[in-house]
């Protein structure tokens, strides 16, 4: 409690005396997952994860997906890619892609990617890769 809480919690407590601080809850163990996460720097986001709110909250985020390019705003470097499997769009970064340039990208080009989590915790892509046509 820092010091501006405390004086609030004294003026509280003039007005009235049975006020008592609340009790917090005692510490859980950390799983591999949390520690995981906290590695990340992102923190336990796992209410942000639950069933229907993520673009593949049925499909495992380590493996390689495909789709196309909806939207790339090259002068920000980020955009869009819509699932070759359908469901919401995915959020890109230009500084996730692995293979391939930044000029290579334009709306309807194909793309293998993996799914990971950006800062705040919501569905991202980690790796993005263009699809060279043989």
């Amino acid at each position: 409690m820092n010091a501006r809480q405390k004086r609030l919690f004294e003026e509280a407590r003039k007005r009235n005396p049975n006020l008592k601080l609340p009790e917090r809850p005692e510490p859980t163990e950390l799983t591999e997952a949390d520690l995981a996460l906290i590695k990340q720097g992102v923190g336990d986001k796992t209410p942000r994860m639950s069933a229907g709110s993520s673009p593949a909250a049925d499909v495992s985020p380590d493996t390689p997906h495909t789709g196309s390019i909806v939207t790339y705003f090259q002068d920000k470097g980020f955009g869009f890619i819509r699932p070759d499997g359908g469901g919401k769009d995915v959020f890109f970064h230009i500084s996730r892609l692995a293979q391939g340039s930044s000029e290579q990208i334009t709306p309807g080009t194909k793309v293998t990617y993996e799914l990971g989590m950006d800062r705040t915790g919501k569905i991202a892509v980690s790796s993005l890769s263009i699809v060279t046509e043989p």
